[in-house]
């Protein structure tokens, strides 16, 4: 839109017509976003189109949704947007042309969109039609007749785009061949940049944030929400963005939780309270989590014998395991320390951060990850994880924090935060 044509609009904003496929308006020209220079999303897209390039692919269909699992993946990469309105927004990347993001909403929304992504060509899908502007699009691109890409939404479930947006593709493009190609961008997330890594670095640090912030808030009679809630603000004030925030409470002295909840309840704490938790923050779409049990007063004999005897020899024997060129099954077979201790764990050890939880996969019983992945690389983001739990199956010692692999070893992130039980005065 030119400014001509903002002229012809801007006294007419009530009417869809104006309102809906606005662009090229002042609004939001001041905004500030920290993005990645242009110099990297040409790399991106090198990479990407380089990957097409093997399996044959006219155009790739890019998805990318707000929930935990898909939260980012390639759309994000792609483009620096986060979607929290739809279940899965579009990105068209043909072989050759401009890529072209296919936004849930016109308007102000859209504008304000416009300014913080990568890309250029950013169309609105009125009501959902989204593979409508696809189809609009591939015609455009005359690729009617071509071989599209379709990757995941969610490559932790393997669920692809909604049947009802498959359907119009595929019947308004009855010569395409339409391919399912899987968790296409993973490859180019499990190992990242230096400048990617500073950004895993700021939210290990708000991760760490998070956790001073509990401690601060964790007294007798506050509910276990406002402990999310302190959490909540002490991410969100310093730039970040919430994944999740699991945490639950507990008495130390007959404890029934092994691991912190995932809704926080109106439970209020007691003095002598035990509070499981796991945290996981955002530094513009790329995430750190930590966790770190927190005591309501003095911790019990048994929560102190269980953590200096189990729960933290077993973290860092784990620990010295990650460097590169080591094993993730060495991780497992490091595991066993905790049977071999008398206790149990929940089965998960250790996973992958892409840009969210992903594999590779570490549990007590087998490690799932991909064969190129098998062998710990420098530039992996990892989150350690081990769980203790007592033989009876009524108190869990969860001990988290995320790890960088570096080329001569590992740094852990959120490092102002010691190894160590945390403990509210209460």
């Amino acid at each position: 839109m030119s400014n001509g044509e903002f002229e012809a609009i801007r006294r007419s904003l009530d009417q869809r017509a104006s309102f809906v496929p606005m662009r090229g308006t002042p609004y939001y020209e001041d905004a500030i976003y920290d993005r990645f220079p242009e110099e990297e999303y040409r790399r991106r897209y090198e990479r990407t189109r380089a990957k097409m390039a093997r399996l044959g692919l006219d155009a790739l269909i890019v998805c990318g949704g707000p929930n935990h699992w898909s939260y980012g993946g390639g759309l994000f990469w792609l483009t620096n947007h986060r979607e929290w309105h739809a279940l899965s927004l579009y990105l068209l990347v043909p072989r050759e042309g401009d890529p072209t993001m296919v936004y849930g909403m016109g308007g102000t929304h859209i504008e304000a969109t416009r300014r913080a992504v990568a890309v250029k060509d950013v169309r609105p899908a009125g009501r959902g039609q989204f593979a409508e502007v696809l189809v609009d699009r591939i015609r455009e691109l005359r690729l009617e007749q071509g071989r599209l890409g379709i990757s995941v939404i969610d490559p932790r479930y393997g669920d692809y785009l909604p049947l009802n947006q498959y359907r119009t593709l595929t019947e308004a493009l009855p010569g395409a061949q339409a391919v399912l190609v899987g968790d296409f961008f993973h490859e180019f997330l499990v190992v990242k940049s230096p400048a990617e890594l500073e950004r895993v670095r700021r939210a290990g640090d708000l991760c760490a944030a998070a956790l001073q912030a509990m401690v601060a808030a964790a007294r007798p009679g506050v509910p276990e929400y406002a402990l999310k809630a302190a959490a909540a603000h002490a991410i969100l004030e310093r730039g970040g963005e919430i994944d999740f925030l699991i945490i639950g409470s507990t008495p130390m002295d007959s404890p029934r939780m092994i691991f912190g909840n995932p809704r926080p309840s109106a439970r209020r704490l007691l003095r002598g309270d035990l509070i499981l938790n796991e945290l996981a923050a955002g530094y513009e779409g790329y995430t750190a989590q930590a966790g770190v049990p927190i005591c309501v007063g003095a911790p019990t004999d048994q929560v102190r014998r269980m953590f200096d005897e189990v729960v933290l020899p077993g973290f860092n024997l784990l620990a010295d395991e990650l460097r590169p060129g080591n094993t993730f099954e060495a991780v497992r077979e490091r595991a066993q320390f905790f049977r071999k201790s008398g206790y149990q764990s929940r089965p998960t050890i250790l996973h992958g951060l892409d840009l969210v939880s992903h594999a590779p996969d570490v549990s007590v019983e087998a490690v799932h990850a991909d064969p190129e992945d098998a062998v710990i690389k420098p530039g992996m983001t990892l989150m350690l994880e081990p769980n203790p739990i007592t033989p009876d199956g009524l108190l869990g010692l969860f001990l988290g924090h995320t790890f960088i692999i570096t080329d001569n070893g590992h740094e852990r992130l959120g490092s102002q935060l010691p190894l160590a039980l945390l403990v509210a005065e209460g």
